[in-house]
């Protein structure tokens, strides 16, 4: 292969649609990519635990393993959400840890264009967007894209797990 061969061949890979699931915070809808997600599960109520982080829920027995559940909208800085009969556990796992991330409902799961991410727009110096993707318009409403990575880096999983 000639290396405009294998330029053309990564650029053409990066095209490669991305699946995603969407679920909602709130009346906010947010999406993360398939690729970390073990299972969706209905609300299961999860056993608190005692001076961990405001964002963890607690804990919850998943076939044998016991795994934290993160109140994601906690966790992003939003304001707390409690669980109704439509929240949904979100199964994730990450560098060999797993966890259930607890969403208000899960909307969809989709195929998208990478072409169709747009940038964070700049804003004040105040406003944290490592934990931001990008912004999928759809149907109107936006979808702010999460990356699961920076959200949960070695520095904070060493606080849940």
């Amino acid at each position: 292969m000639t290396t405009a061969q294998g330029s053309a061949a990564k650029s053409h890979a990066g095209d490669d649609p991305i699946e995603i699931i969407a679920f909602y915070l709130g009346e906010q809808q947010f999406c993360v990519r398939t690729t970390s997600i073990r299972e969706i599960r209905g609300w299961a109520k999860s056993t608190p635990l005692p001076h961990a982080p405001p964002e963890v829920m607690g804990m919850m027995n998943l076939r044998g393993a016991v795994i934290p559940v993160i109140n994601t909208a906690r966790k992003l800085g939003l304001p707390r959400s409690e669980p109704t009969e439509r929240s949904a556990i979100v199964v994730a796992e990450l560098g060999g840890a797993v966890f259930g991330l607890m969403v208000d409902r899960v909307s969809d799961i989709l195929s998208i264009s990478p072409d169709i991410i747009q940038p964070v727009p700049e804003m004040s110096a105040g406003f944290d967007r490592s934990f931001v993707e990008g912004i999928i318009p759809q149907h109107g409403d936006m979808i702010c894209f999460l990356n699961l990575e920076r959200m949960f880096s070695e520095t904070s999983k060493t606080e849940f797990f």
